[in-house]
């Protein structure tokens, strides 16, 4: 099975679906994005982009409110607060302080821009 989503006009994500192999293979049998998107395009309209679950294309797995950033082919998510900033290896988000590695439990101030242990 291949996954394929569909991008709005700015390259964001708002659907995806699950195509069958057959629909994304070529007359020999070999998988083809292309074939695969323009199977998608003819059954709903629009833009698609083949992602993986696995990340094997695309740095991470598309999901809905992704943008699809065409200089890197990768899906990158919505980024959680302004002072986080693109790891360019993973197309994840990071902050800019590293979490505290115990085994207490912290979540982000971005006011503060620090980790607040939450109680």
């Amino acid at each position: 099975m291949a996954h394929f989503v569909k991008l709005n006009e700015d390259k964001v994500v708002t659907q995806g679906i699950v195509v069958s192999n057959q629909d994304t293979a070529d007359e020999h049998g070999v998988e083809n994005e292309a074939i695969g998107a323009a199977f998608c395009a003819n059954l709903l309209g629009g833009t698609w982009k083949q992602t993986s679950y696995n990340a094997r294309i695309r740095k991470n797995y598309a999901g809905i409110g992704y943008t699809y950033d065409e200089g890197r082919d990768a899906f990158i998510p919505p980024k959680p607060f302004a002072s986080w900033v693109l790891d360019e290896a993973t197309c994840h988000w990071k902050a800019p302080v590293d979490m505290p590695a115990d085994d207490k439990r912290y979540s982000w101030n971005e006011e503060t821009t620090s980790w607040i242990e939450m109680v």
